[in-house]
């Protein structure tokens, strides 16, 4: 019974203490509690004897005591532990106002460093804008100077433009006059009888070939070539084949230019200046036209070769036939336009000398009919730029005039001349023997 009473009135008083913790208990309040009456089911089962009456108020003024002493001893522990609890409650409000101290404090730390933190930003943010001003204003200076230098550049280079291109023009007008001096005035005559009566003088057009040196394969594709060319440009003007002194060569070659000459629409007049010989003089004399100067040599002669290798009779034979063929079809028809026969044209061949070389200067051979006119002057109208400006490629060349020279065995200086057809003399004053012949 006496447990029971404890433990409610420890449970009784924790849950006071846990529904009051913050209100203190006090003594006195303790031991104005009324005293609980508990009736337990033995004493309602007792008899209602007097000895037990006593019995039972001696016992109940025991228990009362007993619970009197109990409460009193239970409001203590009550009172002990409110004050605990109390205490426990002072501790905690402590801490926990410490701790809400410490967080306000860490709060404000934090406040203030983000403050700090927001000052500095913006400090740092101002500067920056401040730096972005003045960069951006430097940009801009920068800018307009760089505008100003460009356009300053511009100036210079426009002036410099037009400096250079006034002294391009001055330059180019200055090569541009000089280039035309190296030009005539005048333009190609072009007559269909290019006999000039008035003065005797052949006037040779820009349809001009050259004719000189060896008559070869490459010689004949020049000159037949050229015939073509202004035969398809113009089938009535004539072409002049110009000699300046030609040995000769090929008969196929010079065959070769005949039949082109033959074959021709346009009229082909041959100009002899100097020298054809050979080959060089069947094509004069069998042109339709030919012109030459008086001092000009013309040289006919049988046909003459060089064998190269050994030959037995029989080749001999066969090579003599071969070229009595080419001899009777370039001679006779020489020889029909002299008005004399093949073989008479040899034997008279052979009259004029031993080798059998016929040469005549140009009045006789036009009387021979080996040329058609003789003439006193010679107009070259297609030569309209000045021999004297050479091009780059000509400037390179050397020409055939320059001597070799050198010194001999006794210390002498000498000068070799340059080799002359056979037909050809030098005539020039020579009393050191400075000029010498190859």
């Amino acid at each position: 019974m006496k447990t029971t009473i404890t433990r409610f009135t420890l449970v009784s008083l924790a849950l006071a203490g846990g529904l009051h913790a913050e209100a203190p208990a006090t003594p006195s309040a303790t031991a104005t509690t009324p005293p609980i009456e508990l009736k337990t089911e033995a004493a309602e089962a007792e008899p209602a004897a007097e000895t037990v009456a006593e019995t039972q108020v001696t016992e109940e003024k025991t228990r009362e005591t007993q619970m009197k002493e109990e409460q009193e001893r239970l409001a203590l522990e009550n009172s002990l532990l409110d004050e605990q609890v109390r205490k426990e409650t002072a501790k905690l409000r402590a801490e926990a106002a410490r701790l809400k101290a410490e967080k306000e404090l860490i709060a404000e730390r934090l406040a203030h460093a983000a403050m700090l933190r927001k000052a500095e930003l913006e400090a740092t943010s101002a500067k920056l804008q401040i730096e972005a001003e003045r960069l951006n204003q430097e940009a801009e200076v920068a800018k307009a100077r760089a505008e100003a230098l460009t356009n300053e550049l511009k100036a210079v280079q426009a002036e410099t433009t037009i400096e250079i291109t006034r002294l391009r023009g001055e330059i180019s007008a200055i090569e541009t006059a000089e280039k035309r001096k190296a030009f005539a005035d005048s333009k190609p005559q072009y007559l269909e009888n290019p006999l000039r009566e008035e003065d005797n003088t052949v006037v040779i057009s820009d349809r001009r070939i050259p004719l000189n040196d060896v008559i070869s394969t490459k010689t004949a594709d020049h000159v037949t070539d050229r015939i073509h060319y202004f035969n398809n440009q113009n089938r009535e003007q004539p072409i002049f084949i110009v000699i300046d002194e030609c040995p000769g060569g090929s008969v196929m070659a010079g065959y070769r230019i005949l039949k082109a000459m033959e074959a021709s629409d346009a009229p082909i007049h041959v100009v002899v200046k100097s020298f054809a010989a050979s080959m060089a003089a069947a094509i004069t004399t069998l042109a339709e036209e030919s012109y030459a100067y008086p001092n000009a040599v013309i040289l006919h002669h049988q046909i003459s070769a060089t064998v190269f290798g050994r030959m037995n009779l029989t080749q001999q034979q066969e090579f003599y036939k071969e070229s009595q063929r080419w001899w009777t079809r370039l001679a006779t028809p020489i020889a029909e336009k002299m008005g004399i026969t093949t073989e008479e044209f040899i034997k008279k061949m052979y009259e004029q000398s031993t080798s059998g070389d016929w040469t005549e200067f140009g009045e006789e051979a036009k009387k021979l009919g080996w040329v058609n006119h003789i003439v006193d002057g010679i107009d070259e109208t297609s030569f309209l730029r000045n021999p004297d400006v050479k091009t780059a490629t000509e400037s390179a060349t050397k020409t055939t005039s320059e001597l070799q020279t050198g010194v001999d065995d006794d210390g002498r200086p000498y000068a070799v001349l340059p080799r002359i057809n056979p037909k050809d003399v030098y005539f020039l004053y020579n009393p050191d023997g400075y000029y010498r012949m190859p």
